[in-house]
């Protein structure tokens, strides 16, 4: 088997420069995987190398796995692919007995437990969402060699956003760290440092393991951290026989302490290095790729990327009034395609946070669209959304119907742990963005006249719902999540200022990586490349937002969203104050400005129209097997049959009724007005 058959020139210099050190900077879909392969495969069927002494690192065991794959189709099946932890791990476990003496240390899964027990040694009520933060600020003070009674000042230093006071903070990774020695426990990170630190201290240790591995390689070498770092150095022992690979324009996880400073300095730290750049992108159309390379024009480590493939459609811009509206044109968007055929397999839904998810899940449970969740719990299946349920199912039970809907949701979640301002982040923010999200949604339904029952009977009914096995699914994941995969159709949605870049990316260095964060969501794209945001959270509110800064230049501002094979919605503003069409008063409820009036003005409407207006809307829901309330509301019936519309004009007139409600339901709605206005 020739090896080197079939790749490019670029890639063919990676698979000739067999001995180190080597630097690969590889963008998006420039086939790093193939020219790394083809790399080792070469130099082992060359006789350089021996298969045995390889050690090729990676950073998730999918990734390993696939290396091994592709080695093994190469003629190299002898090679040892392995994440840092399995192989520090598997390393540290063989030379244990040896050098310390007795069983090696029990690894420790999740760190929450040991916080648990630290915060309450320290007499704090144990919070598990703000643990959850806890234990990702002390992996990062960990892997930046950070120990508990300096991570203030370091913490303060790199601006950290603390879920307690750096302080207490540092207290509890005490407490935690003294739990897990006394108990003969390890952590991931304390498993690269002890390995890092038995090959220091027994030289024949470090002997007998840069014996057997002469020859490294190293993936997303933009994601490596500073311990990470220790022990490949430590591995290496003054040896440069090393091939990194790695892009720094998707360097996304700086917050957990990865850092691109040791891809962009390997030339520094190793003169003479062969840096070899891969630039032909194999995986989207030119239209994605010069997408791509203008979101990153003005970055330090420019890599501009050059199409290899057919030209496609361009990439769509959609700017929609609302969020939920913006849902919806996703998911008829979604539709057409899968009728043109893509699978939805082949589909992405990618948001900044987890908690954008619950909007998607719904619309396309409503469209018929089947979906999973990737990188996440489904929206009902969190921890903190399935304790919220049962809290107000347990108060519906004995629920006050002369209490609104909105403050009695409000107040259950607040004990759980809604507040009025967002934490700064982590968990603790991902669990506050679930619970407002429950509460938007009370606020939304309580305009239509739910009462906390019906509430709780909606949830039940969202969280029972079941789809498509998910192999077949659209997928639904976050721009972290997504890192690493690849689709023919790519929807980047919520992309305004304050999700993308997020509201507590405060610093420059902390916009740019959020810069990066839409590149990679761009360059997840294939063929099919959507970009949408709203300009308000629910319908009617004030338009404020604006589109995301990175955008500018790129789209068109002020488009209205197309839907579809139709025109555009047209575009009705809630800036103005609506009146009252019997009294003149200000409208302030969305319920009100739905029907035109006030609550307690009065209303003339013909009773026969409205019941036969329920009754179709029964009927409909029953065919499309979705709740009526997805048709219309109570509230829109009730505007219907006072107004009497008998023109699509009239129709679109009533709030609550767009392009795509009136193309699906209009002429069955006006044919029922008109027959009034015949009768009289």
């Amino acid at each position: 088997m020739d090896v080197l058959e079939g790749l490019d020139p670029e890639q063919r210099e990676v698979a000739l420069a067999v001995r180190g050190p080597v630097c690969v900077l590889a963008g998006a879909g420039t086939g790093k995987t193939r020219a790394i392969t083809h790399r080792i495969a070469h130099a082992v069927q060359s006789g350089g190398v021996d298969p045995q002494s390889v050690l090729a690192v990676t950073f998730t065991t999918r990734a390993a796995g696939e290396l091994k794959q592709r080695l093994r189709r190469l003629g190299a099946p002898g090679v040892q692919a392995r994440t840092f932890h399995a192989a520090a791990l598997r390393q540290l476990s063989y030379f244990w007995p040896r050098v310390i003496g007795g069983d090696p240390p029990q690894v420790v899964e999740s760190k929450l437990p040991l916080l648990i027990e630290a915060a309450r040694q320290l007499r704090r009520t144990p919070d598990r969402a703000e643990l959850r933060d806890v234990a990702s600020e002390i992996e990062w003070a960990k892997v930046t060699q950070i120990g508990p009674e300096d991570y203030p000042a370091a913490a303060a230093k790199a601006r950290r956003s603390t879920p307690v006071p750096p302080d207490q903070l540092a207290r509890l990774y005490e407490g935690y760290e003294n739990l897990r020695r006394t108990r003969h426990l390890v952590d991931f990170e304390t498993i690269l440092e002890l390995t890092a630190a038995v090959m220091t201290e027994h030289r024949e240790v470090a002997a007998q393991i840069r014996s057997q591995y002469r020859y490294f390689v190293v993936d997303e070498y933009q994601d490596v951290n500073p311990l990470q770092k220790l022990l490949l150095d430590t591995w290496l022992g003054g040896r440069d026989d090393l091939c990194v690979v790695g892009d720094p324009n998707q360097t996304i996880y700086s917050f957990t302490g990865a850092t691109p400073h040791y891809l962009t300095n390997f030339a520094v730290e190793h003169p003479g290095a062969q840096v070899i750049r891969l630039v032909r992108d194999y995986r989207s159309t030119p239209e994605v790729v010069t997408l791509a390379n203008r979101i990153m024009s003005k970055s330090v480590h420019r890599l501009d990327l050059v199409a290899q493939r057919p030209p496609g459609p361009q990439p769509v811009f959609s700017e929609y009034d609302d969020e939920p509206a913006e849902a919806l044109g996703v998911a008829l968007t979604v539709k057409k395609l899968m009728a043109d055929g893509v699978p939805t397999r082949e589909i992405a839904v990618l948001f900044r946070i987890n908690a954008q998810s619950e909007a998607y899940e719904q619309a396309f449970t409503d469209a018929g669209v089947p979906y999973l969740v990737r990188g996440a719990e489904r929206f009902f299946e969190r921890p903190e959304v399935r304790q919220a349920v049962v809290l107000l199912r347990g108060a519906a039970r004995s629920a006050n119907d002369a209490e609104p809907l909105a403050p009695a949701v409000h107040a259950i979640l607040a004990g759980i742990g809604l507040s009025h301002e967002p934490p700064a982040g982590g968990t603790a923010r991902a669990k506050w963005e679930s619970l407002n999200a429950l509460a938007e949604l009370a606020e939304d339904m309580a305009a239509t006249g739910t009462e906390l029952p019906g509430f709780v009977a909606e949830l039940e009914r969202r969280a029972s719902e079941q789809h498509a096995p998910p192999l077949e699914g659209v997928t639904l994941a976050s721009l972290h999540a997504a890192k690493g995969l690849e689709w023919d159709a790519v929807f980047l949605v919520g992309a305004t200022d304050g999700m993308l870049p997020i509201i507590y990316a405060e610093t420059p260095e902390q916009v740019e990586e959020e810069r990066r964060l839409l590149y990679v969501g761009v360059t997840r794209a294939r063929e099919h490349l959507h970009i949408s945001w709203a300009l308000a959270r629910t319908p009617g509110a004030r338009r404020a937002r604006r589109p995301s800064r990175f955008l500018e230049g790129l789209s068109p501002r002020t488009a209205p969203a197309p839907r579809p094979e139709q025109p555009a919605a047209p575009r009705r503003t809630m800036a103005t104050p609506v009146g009252c069409r019997v009294c003149g008063r200000t409208l302030a409820l969305a319920a009100e400005q739905k029907l035109g009036r006030c609550a307690t003005c009065p209303a003339h409407y013909d009773e026969a129209l409205l019941e036969g207006l329920k009754s179709w809307r029964a009927t409909m829901a029953k065919e499309t097997k979705v709740p009526t309330y997805v048709i219309f509301t109570d509230v829109t019936l009730q505007a219907i049959a006072e107004r009497v519309p008998t023109t699509e004009e009239a129709l679109l007139s009533i709030a609550g009724i767009g392009r795509v409600k009136l193309d699906r339901y209009g002429q069955a709605v006006l044919e029922l007005c008109r027959k009034v206005g015949e009768d009289v």
